[in-house]
């Protein structure tokens, strides 16, 4: 069983607020992730601020400040990993509205053996991927040094690709890989939600 790091840190500035307490169909984005990554077990850590969010899902929740505080998602998933009970962790920003449990899943069986686990369409998606323990050795070097970029840290470990192919297999759509930057996307986002409650409904009703 993997830890769960959800990684709040972000300021939202494309939103104009804070991304985990935006609303989509009753949830805050926040409360959505918990939610899929609930049904995973094991812990769940919330990195990256200082202040409480509130989540009201049926899960026990950690919450963790960062570490080094300013330095971006890495310094995130750092703090998460140094915390997590597991040596290999789930890592997802806040901001996937949809993910797919059985992707997630998918990664994680692929993890042995590697430092990182990562999604990659035209580019490495490091923000719904997973990472071993393994890494915070490296992590932690290249945040002192201010070296915060993920997918240059990816470059020095050795990752598992999931590439487009793979990925459609589970989310044939690859809406678990859809993240919600702006006030735009967040709209997008309900008539996607929208598209989805449609196709349930249809299918019940065969």
């Amino acid at each position: 069983m993997v830890a769960s790091i959800v990684l709040v840190g972000g300021k939202g500035l494309r939103m104009g607020g804070d991304k985990a307490s935006q609303l989509l169909a009753g949830k805050t984005l926040l409360e959505r992730v918990v939610e899929r990554l609930a049904l995973l077990g094991g812990q769940i850590l919330i990195v990256g601020s200082s202040r409480r969010i509130g989540c009201a899902v049926d899960a026990e929740i950690q919450y963790v400040d960062d570490l080094y505080p300013g330095r971006g998602p890495l310094g995130g998933i750092y703090t998460g990993l140094v915390v997590a009970d597991s040596l290999y962790s789930l890592v997802v920003a806040c901001d996937f509205p949809f993910l797919d449990v059985e992707f997630l899943r998918h990664m994680v069986g692929l993890s042995p053996g590697f430092d990182a686990v990562v999604p990659r369409m035209d580019r490495a998606q490091p923000l719904q991927a997973v990472y071993s323990k393994s890494c915070l050795g490296n992590m932690k070097e290249r945040l002192e040094r201010g070296w915060l970029g993920v997918t240059r840290f990816l470059g020095t470990v050795n990752v598992r690709y999931v590439d487009q192919d793979e990925c459609r297999i589970f989310d044939p759509q690859l809406l678990s890989l859809f993240n919600v930057n702006s006030a735009e996307d967040l709209i997008k986002a309900g008539v996607l939600e929208a598209e989805r409650q449609v196709s349930v409904t249809d299918e019940v009703g065969l």
